[in-house]
């Protein structure tokens, strides 16, 4: 089959087009601006690309037209696919229908850590020789790719009601399913496409779905967090009887959408008492299954809210048929996801650390646990913490939780926020931190400014989900100018 991905230099099209091609299909693509590193991941695996979205591309004659959800009605090539009555269909249903199908799907939702826990899911799947495979909105380090198909397609035997269950320490009581069939894929609420304003998960039908955590977002498709719990619903009504709910048990909100309804096995973490819980620190921590020892987890990965994204993984893992401690084993090793506390490189005794973090929860998080990591280093405990950060989201864009920002920033020595493209006043809005806080309309300033202001021991952490103009590489070189003789040791 021949498919055209309109919208495919997005990161899940992208991951869409590269399990079309790994599938044997013919794929090729078009965007609003085609450009590294997708343009060129996609030009590797052989899949041509188109700049724009000409109505001349209908002479490419697919068999089938995939639809994202950055294309809208206007779109000059969707109107002429409409208007020539062409078959077209939304990236998450082709996903559904071609690849999901027949597969034990495990679904990672929620606001925060979607793209590491599904990461981490994925990576202890894969430890145990389960051949998963994945679609995941990043690039883990451990597989170096954002999706790939698996296993064989072929559809497992109906597990025990609680997979994995019996002897809650042994690896050897139970057996499992063999070689394949597992997708692990990160399970987004933003709509599907113009034409199905459903989020993209209800498409995804898991057999074990984790709801890590639920706050208000996408305030361009959401009028409120209400909202957004009735779509967290929609998937828990997708979720078999025989199926399992990973459930971040302090998170009010998800507790309300449970209370409309459940009709599947509940395994909750972060709950001390009747589910999974962690005993230890950040970097070195106990498992726990209602009290019980499960394993230990010693790693490199930071911050509570990664040990929390590590018990939503050991616990989806399980329901799959992965015990606990081969799980814990696994996550020993597990090397994280490029953008998340990613070392970009080091100059003039500066780090310049690159983080995907947008929502004010998420800033803050990460904030802590760099501070965390710092006080756990004799070396760079007196280092401070420059946070220099872009509102580029679309809820950030629009305003709608400006306010949270000066908190959320509150855990670094000096933030330096860019403006550009905003329609409030961010140098306003940061004034509750006073002289720890600036505002800046040209990156150029903003550059200058962070390293000016950088002193040997600090950390630069820089904080968008976009390419921010390519302000690393720009610090990094500023910073290395400012001291001679010191070079940047880049990390790929």
């Amino acid at each position: 089959m021949h498919i055209h991905i309109l919208g495919i230099c997005g990161t899940f099209m992208g991951g869409v087009a590269a399990l079309a091609k790994e599938s044997g299909h013919r794929v090729t693509g078009c965007d609003a601006q085609v450009y590294p590193p997708m343009s060129t991941q996609l030009q590797q695996l052989g899949i041509d690309l188109v700049e724009g979205y000409g109505a001349d591309q209908l002479a490419l004659k697919p068999d089938l037209w995939v639809i994202g959800n950055v294309v809208s009605r206007g779109n000059p090539l969707m109107e002429a696919i409409l208007d020539a009555g062409l078959p077209y269909v939304s990236g998450p249903q082709w996903l559904a229908e071609y690849v999901l199908q027949g597969r034990w799907t495990l679904a990672v939702a929620g606001t925060h850590g979607k793209t590491t826990t599904t990461s981490m899911l994925a990576h202890i799947l894969d430890v145990a020789g389960l051949n998963p495979g994945f679609l995941i909105g990043g690039v883990p380090l451990d597989f170096g790719q954002s999706a790939r198909l698996g296993g064989d397609k072929t559809p497992h035997p109906n597990p025990p009601h609680a997979w994995g269950g019996g002897d809650l320490t042994s690896s050897t009581t139970w057996g499992r399913p063999g070689g394949g069939g597992f997708f692990v894929i990160e399970a987004d609420e933003y709509d599907t496409a113009f034409f199905d304003k459903r989020s993209k998960f209800v498409h995804y039908r898991p057999r074990t779905a984790v709801l890590n955590n639920l706050e208000f977002d996408h305030a361009d498709i959401f009028p409120d967090l209400a909202a957004i719990e009735t779509q967290f619903h929609h998937l828990v009504r997708t979720v078999p009887r025989s199926g399992q709910l990973v459930v971040n048990a302090p998170s009010e909100a998800l507790a309300r959408v449970l209370a409309r309804g459940c009709w599947s096995e509940v395994a909750r973490f972060d709950d001390g008492e009747q589910g999974w819980s962690a005993q230890g620190g950040e970097q070195q921590f106990e498992v726990r299954l209602r009290g019980q020892r499960m394993g230990e987890v010693r790693w490199g990965q930071t911050g509570a809210h990664n040990r929390s994204n590590a018990l939503a993984a050991i616990a989806a893992a399980r329901h799959a048929g992965v015990f606990a401690d081969e799980a814990c084993a696994a996550l020993c090793s597990f090397q994280g996801v490029k953008r998340r506390m990613e070392l970009r490189g080091t100059a003039g005794g500066v780090q310049v650390i690159d983080d995907f973090a947008h929502h004010p929860t998420a800033i803050a998080t990460t904030l802590a646990g760099l501070r965390q990591q710092m006080q756990a280093d004799s070396q760079a405990a007196s280092g401070r913490i420059l946070a220099v950060f872009e509102p580029r989201s679309n809820t950030m864009k629009l305003g709608a939780m400006k306010a949270l920002l000066p908190d959320a920033l509150s855990g670094a020595d000096l933030s330096f926020g860019y403006a550009g493209g905003l329609g409030w006043n961010l140098a306003e809005v940061l004034q509750p931190l006073g002289a720890k806080a600036r505002a800046f309309d040209d990156l150029g300033a903003l550059v200058a400014a962070v390293a000016a202001a950088a002193r040997p021991g600090d950390r630069v952490l820089v904080m968008s989900n976009g390419g921010f103009g390519g302000v690393h590489d720009k610090l990094l070189q500023t910073l290395a100018a400012r001291a001679p003789g010191v070079t940047t040791t880049p990390q790929s």
